[in-house]
């Protein structure tokens, strides 16, 4: 067979299968479009997760005939002023969208602008165009998209069901609404939750910004979440990152955008990634909204059909300053934790009891009063959550409580409430540390908060390079795997900058001579052990700084506070005040919170005082 042309309408199908994957994909571009034409109300309703329908309505400048006629034909658009493909401005700037989409669905677009006389209505049917004709319509443009792949029905095959197009049109509303503030949005439709966002009336950008952010992702967002500010050379980032403990199971609850363009950029994914080194559990995911802003020519948003990735002339100044932005910003924030920690606390703590008594009685001298003290209580509800008080046995009653055995008091120190983290009360069961603030409680994992305020001075030590080390009297001899003992004296020189001095001892042996100061005591044989471990895991592709933080990390594990150990009270008191002094003190390195933060006004509620 020769070479031919292919037919005009087969070659705007083919564009269609790279621009139109879903009907998202054309609810993204008819969206964009509106915003290029400087519309601040733009109006989505969808019918069948959008196979039957996606109506986008927008108050924008509009389309004069000329203009409308010109649109959906291929390669033409009023985007590209200088025919620069390398400094674009606007959103939409490819040509084909409109007649790709008019190949395989029936396309219907009105327009009119502020100065003429009537509005103009084309349709275009499978690829077919109708002559305009006029038709009633205020100013602005209105694009009805029905019937979408009816001309391609293998298309069909490939979408989900309707809720789930429903649901990726309104996710795609809302990454869109969170870089126009000032752009009121509204979506509508069958399986789709009704979305309203007003536009700000604040002349601030970032006042706007924040209120754009509370309307899409809801108040809690914003409490577990630090501001973003800073400028490097022509580089900008503002926006807000969640904490470390308020992470999420997917990256779903990650919004990034470039000039105002929402992205999937693997640069960028990869930078936020790096800031949380350290600060996640396995396998989770953070929170935030991150907006760059760099000048159209320095950034190529013509990567991808469907401009979800950009490629950047200076990646590295991109990642030094999403990097260091973040982990900047959530060093300031100290020793906060999520407020969902102490959320999911109360949820546990709330008992399902139906307990009717009058205002004024008192449960020791009732003739139902629990036996065996608060310890009796706790364990009659931890193995029957529905006892009620008048059900427990005559063995668990008693008159009045006593103390909890094995519980540590800690001297009254009023002054020392007005710290965050108040002052130590008790030492509950050897491991946590019960602290009263002023309005509320605090309970710390004394294990974590330690290995965290160790992990944090040793990185310190390092970044000064000057780690402390302690001469050990009488070196220490490890027993190993021949292979593990090699592979661990490979890199003595490595941890000898680290403060950990070890020598071959025969085969299958390491002698330990010297450990970090901040290390003396603590367990030498399991540290080597799991150190062993942790370079094994190393990967070739992995950055040196990580791989040296994942060894102090081992490091400060070892070293910590160990869960069991009971602490005088001025220990924990100084626990508490380094907690405060110390960044990222609100997370272990594991990633789990170091403590939980309980409210007055959420504890009465346990027990129906409100």
């Amino acid at each position: 067979m020769g070479v031919r042309r292919l037919d005009p309408v087969l070659i705007d199908r083919i564009a269609a299968g790279e621009v139109v994957e879903r009907p998202a994909s054309a609810a993204k571009e008819l969206i964009e479009n509106a915003l290029d034409a400087r519309a601040t109300m733009v109006e989505v309703v969808i019918a069948n997760g959008g196979r039957s329908l996606i109506r986008v309505t927008d108050n924008g400048m509009g389309m004069g005939p000329e203009d409308l006629a010109l649109c959906i034909e291929r390669h033409a658009t009023s985007k590209l002023p200088d025919g620069d493909l390398f400094s674009i401005e606007t959103l939409g700037f490819r040509g084909e969208a409109l007649p790709s989409i008019g190949s395989v669905a029936r396309l219907t677009i009105k327009s009119r602008r502020s100065d003429d006389p009537q509005a103009m209505m084309v349709v275009v049917d499978g690829g077919v165009v109708t002559p305009l004709r006029p038709v009633a319509f205020n100013t602005g443009t209105q694009v009805e998209v029905a019937d979408l792949f009816y001309a391609t029905p293998a298309r069909l095959k490939f979408l989900k069901t309707d809720r789930a197009e429903a649901t990726a049109i309104a996710d795609l509303v809302k990454r869109i609404a969170l870089a126009h503030p000032h752009v009121q949005f509204s979506l509508a439709g069958d399986q789709v939750p009704l979305l309203d966002y007003p536009a700000s009336k604040s002349t601030d950008a970032e006042t706007a910004r924040q209120e754009r952010v509370t309307q899409v992702l809801g108040k809690s967002f914003m409490q577990n979440a630090v501001p973003l500010e800073a400028h490097y050379q022509d580089i900008g980032l503002t926006g807000f990152a969640g904490l470390a403990t308020a992470h999420r199971p997917n990256a779903a609850g990650l919004y990034l955008y470039v000039n105002g363009r929402p992205v999937r950029d693997r640069l960028i994914l990869g930078a936020v990634k790096g800031a949380y080194t350290d600060l996640l559990p396995a396998g989770r995911h953070p929170a935030g909204v991150l907006y760059l802003e760099v000048p159209p020519a320095l950034v190529d948003v013509n990567v991808h059909p469907a401009k979800s990735e950009v490629r950047f002339r200076d990646g590295g100044s991109v990642r030094a300053v999403v990097v260091g932005t973040i982990k900047r910003a959530l060093g300031e924030a100290g020793h906060r934790a999520s407020a969902t920690v102490g959320t999911r606390t109360l949820d546990a703590l709330r008992p399902n009891l139906h307990v009717q008594a009058p205002l004024n009685w008192d449960w020791r001298q009732s003739p139902s009063a629990p036996q065996g003290g608060v310890e009796g209580v706790a364990s009659g509800f931890a193995e029957h959550p529905q006892t009620r008080f008048d059900a427990m046995p005559p063995a668990a009653r008693m008159p009045a409580p006593h103390p909890v055995e094995g519980a540590v008091s800690a001297p009254d120190q009023p002054a020392a409430e007005i710290h965050p983290l108040g002052a130590a009360r008790a030492q509950i069961h050897d491991t946590y540390i019960l602290a009263q603030t002023q309005d509320g409680l605090v309970i710390v994992d004394q294990h974590a908060a330690h290995e965290r305020l160790v992990y944090e001075r040793l990185k310190n030590e390092r970044a000064l390079q000057a780690v402390k080390r302690q001469l050990l009297l009488i070196p220490q001899i490890i027993d190993l795997d021949p292979v593990e003992a090699s592979r661990l004296v490979e890199k003595a020189d490595l941890l000898a900058e680290l403060g950990l001095v070890i020598e071959a001892f025969g085969p299958g042996a390491v002698a330990v001579v010297e450990v970090p100061a901040a290390l003396a005591g603590g367990n030498i044989a399991g540290l080597i052990r799991d150190l062993c471990d942790t370079l094994e895991e190393w990967g070739s592709t992995q950055a040196l700084e990580n791989r040296l933080d994942h060894v102090l990390a081992t490091f400060a594990c070892h070293h910590s506070v160990r869960a069991g150990r009971r602490l005088r009270p001025e220990e924990m008191n100084a626990l508490l005040r380094e907690m405060e002094e110390t960044p990222f003190s609100g997370q272990c390195n594991h990633g789990r919170p170091t403590y939980v933060e309980l409210k007055l006004k959420d504890i009465e509620r346990l027990f129906g005082r409100r």
